[in-house]
């Protein structure tokens, strides 16, 4: 499944507002506590999607979360960037 760009830069956005990053320390990545209900569907959708595990992947859900964290903000980044090129 692929992701919109909108969809997530509406994520990254949602993460932003609502998570501290000196939450995500040792105890892994808790997001369902901290993003209201509204944002919940369309961010955990975006996440669980970039998060998703492959045969052979040992990774844990925390691990994958978190690279799906960078995967978000790479494809912001880049959707930015080819717009500001655009311009």
């Amino acid at each position: 499944m692929r992701i919109g760009v909108a969809a997530a830069e509406v994520a990254l956005a949602t993460f932003a507002r609502n998570m501290d990053l000196d939450d995500l320390g040792e105890d892994g990545v808790e997001f369902e506590g901290a993003i209201g209900p509204l944002e919940w569907p369309l961010f955990s959708l975006v996440i669980d999607t970039l998060a998703e595990s492959h045969a052979g992947d040992e990774r844990s859900l925390d691990e994958r979360r978190t690279e799906a964290l960078n995967d978000l903000a790479r494809i912001c980044m880049a959707a930015k960037g080819r717009r500001a090129g655009a311009a």
